[in-house]
């Protein structure tokens, strides 16, 4: 487990520098005072600092690799995860893999890669306070996909124009189904909304 010795004029201020430096929540670690500090002989003379030692007992990242390291060799799948903090979110890159394999644990429309992040988001969330946003990707298969939705709901919205009828598009989870929204909300003589229940809620696409 990770852990760091820091020293500052107060206890709070020598945890907080060590959170910084360990990049981590207050809910991720365990503190031990060490020393407690002391303003000294009239508060002048003598004056001594606080000292903490903070070590990592809930570690995100450490979570994620060893949940991975555990689900793709299960799955029959040789590949490697770089898992990345930044902040409150979690980014997972899979790397070194094959194009079948990257297949397979993508899925149809993103599926198994939407499970994977699902289940991988309840690990690390477990018993934590301050919730972790987990991104799972695939050589930036998400960014592709986005690109590809934005092109289909451009596409979409004219033929509702033209139409004048509404367009219905295949089901999608809500992540994708924002990426739609997204993409049309300004565009002028188009409304969007979404209909169905899940996993079958789908947007449609009309003319005003």
């Amino acid at each position: 487990m990770r852990s760091v010795v820091k020293v500052s004029k107060t206890v709070d201020e020598a945890v907080k520098e060590a959170l910084r430096e360990l990049d981590v929540d207050q809910d991720d670690v365990k503190v031990e005072v060490m020393e407690e500090p002391s303003k000294g002989l009239f508060g002048l003379i003598g004056v001594k600092d606080a000292k903490v030692k903070v070590t990592v007992v809930n570690d995100p990242i450490e979570i994620a690799d060893n949940f991975l390291n555990r689900l793709l060799p299960s799955m029959n799948i040789e590949a490697m995860s770089v898992v990345k903090r930044e902040g409150m979110s979690l980014h997972v890159d899979i790397t070194n893999i094959s194009s079948s394999d990257m297949g397979i644990l993508i899925g149809k429309r993103g599926s198994t890669l939407d499970s994977i992040q699902y289940l991988l988001s309840l690990v690390v969330n477990k018993d934590r306070e301050n919730y972790i946003k987990i991104v799972v990707d695939i050589k930036g298969y998400r960014k592709k996909r986005e690109e590809t939705l934005i092109r289909l709901a451009n596409k979409m919205a004219e033929k509702a124009k033209y139409s004048k009828r509404p367009i219905r598009l295949e089901p999608m989870n809500p992540y994708e189904r924002r990426i739609i929204h997204s993409a049309l909300q300004n565009m002028e003589g188009i409304t969007t909304h979404s209909e169905g229940d899940e996993p079958y809620r789908r947007v449609v696409i009309q003319s005003k």
